[in-house]
């Protein structure tokens, strides 16, 4: 069992109890109680905030400079390197997800710090052409403090790609993890915790504080002293957030749901087409935004395709995180577990054909934990709920299709648009529908691969803004224009 973090929550660089409810967190794979924390409260968020926007403003972090405070990144970075088996142990009693993803996503994190520091230490400044008797800079200045509020299904992960480039911009940061998930961002929060103390930096330049969305987020997002907002979950809850936003005229960026589709063409490499849509759905047990979730096959291989995917659906390895042959591990909450069920049935209300999985595992190793088999489904329209709501479990719905057109047509047909899987060896065709579809990312002969240097975001209802890239610091600073002048006469209107 690994090391749980104690009740205590980090407010401006102390660690007191929370002062709001408590928070049960749990085991999904066999129930377990792991621990009880208390929520931060409203006034918790009050002081963090206030204490932040000091701690942003203090002379010891405004004045430093890019490369010290890449130095203070690439401590970060070595942390979480230092501590990536007990950060996985933690992640996964607290997701379900398998040790091998766990650790795989806390070294994630160590590169995604050591990647902005990179990226900090090379940052240039623009001088930008002249126009008259003046030369002219741009240049980018920290926001202040910035509301950074990320799901549960890939904490340590989403952590990095948020407060490393705030911090990196100059800012501080009020990270808020999900409620179900708070345990890898508290210890997370440490680490950082420790590398400002060691580096003589204010320790209130962090604070998490873990609790409803409705209570602690919503005091983030409306508190008058954050002055941006980075948010990843629901599209309900971006929309609100947005809102919010945009009433207090500060940025927000919103990396939202999808309802991802995967295509594979009569000339896939049907073997390397087979593993990339398993992997694209079922990894992660299908709790991922940018899972290839909408299957379209071409009518020609429709049959033997779905026929052989099937099989292998059947043989894919259920169990708990913990075990090193499982492929597919429990759902994160069992109120998760039965809103997926739910959507299973609705399929089958709508006429759909459960072709595999669609039920609870059975067995004594499951009766306590939030399983659920994979499961594929066909038989439906595209405009079927199942097929245009994000379900956010193991659940596919396979669908033929005969032309372009129509395929394009229908792959769009979705308020979504976060990513796509092609399967083809035919380049030409590959970029055809790559520029055609409705995503913000598009895997060709490949899926769910990332990389910190590559923008990621959404288009339609499925985000706004990006997250990474080469540029990734300064969507958490203003620019600022400097005209200087040249000229040694005075402004001729004056005379």
């Amino acid at each position: 069992m690994p090391r749980i973090p104690a009740d205590e929550i980090l407010i401006a660089g102390h660690w007191p109890r929370g002062r709001g409810a408590p928070v049960r967190t749990v085991d999904p794979a066999d129930g377990t109680l792991l621990a009880t924390l208390h929520a931060a409260s409203v006034d918790d968020v009050e002081e963090a905030a206030r204490a932040a926007a000091e701690a942003a403003a203090a002379p010891a972090w405004r004045d430093l400079l890019p490369h010290e405070r890449a130095r203070l990144l690439h401590r970060i970075g070595d942390l979480i390197e230092e501590h990536a088996d007990d950060l996985s142990a933690l992640q996964t009693a607290d997701t379900g997800k398998t040790l091998a993803e766990t650790r795989a996503l806390a070294l994630s994190a160590a590169a995604t710090f050591r990647y902005t520091a990179a990226a900090l230490e090379t940052a240039e400044d623009a001088l930008t052409p002249s126009r008259g008797g003046y030369v002219t800079m741009s240049v980018h200045e920290p926001i202040g403090v910035v509301g950074a509020i990320n799901p549960w299904n890939s904490p340590i992960a989403s952590d990095a790609q948020k407060v490393a480039p705030a911090l990196a911009a100059g800012n501080a940061v009020l990270l808020k993890p999900a409620e179900w998930t708070p345990l890898v961002s508290l210890a997370f929060g440490r680490l950082v915790h420790r590398a400002l103390t060691e580096a003589g930096l204010p320790a209130a330049l962090l604070s998490v504080l873990p609790g409803k969305g409705s209570v602690v987020g919503d005091a983030i997002v409306r508190h008058p002293l954050v002055a941006r907002i980075g948010f990843t979950g629901g599209t309900g809850t971006g929309r609100a957030i947005a809102r919010t936003a945009a009433d207090k005229l500060v940025p927000a960026s919103l990396e939202l749901g999808g309802k991802s589709p995967t295509i594979v063409r009569p000339d896939a490499d049907v073997e390397q087409a087979l593993a990339g849509v398993l992997f694209g759905i079922f990894s992660s047990s299908g709790q991922s935004c940018i899972a290839g979730s909408r299957l379209f096959v071409h009518s020609s291989l429709y049959d033997s395709f779905v026929g052989e995917l099937v099989e292998r659906v059947r043989r894919l390895r259920v169990g708990p995180g913990t075990s090193p042959g499982t492929q597919v591990g429990p759902l994160v909450h069992h109120r998760h577990r039965d809103a997926v069920a739910a959507y299973v049935d609705l399929a089958r209300e709508e006429g759909g054909r459960v072709l595999c999985g669609g039920a609870v595992p059975e067995g004594e190793e499951y009766a306590e934990g939030a399983y659920y088999l994979p499961t594929v489904i066909d038989g439906l329209p595209n405009s079927a709920r199942t097929c245009q709501e994000e379900i956010f479990g193991p659940v596919l719905v396979a669908l033929p299709y005969d032309d372009e057109d129509e395929l394009v047509a229908r792959a769009n047909a979705t308020d979504y648009g976060l990513a796509c899987g092609i399967w083809t060896r035919d380049a030409r065709a590959a970029w055809r529908l790559a520029r055609r579809i409705d995503a913000g990312t598009v895997w060709i002969n490949t899926y769910k691969q990332f990389s910190i240097s590559t923008p990621f975001g959404g288009m339609k209802d499925s985000g706004l803004g990006t997250e990474k890239g080469r540029d990734l610091i300064r969507a958490y600073q203003r620019q600022k224009s400097l005209y200087w002048g040249t000229d040694t006469a005075p402004l001729p209107w004056a005379n």
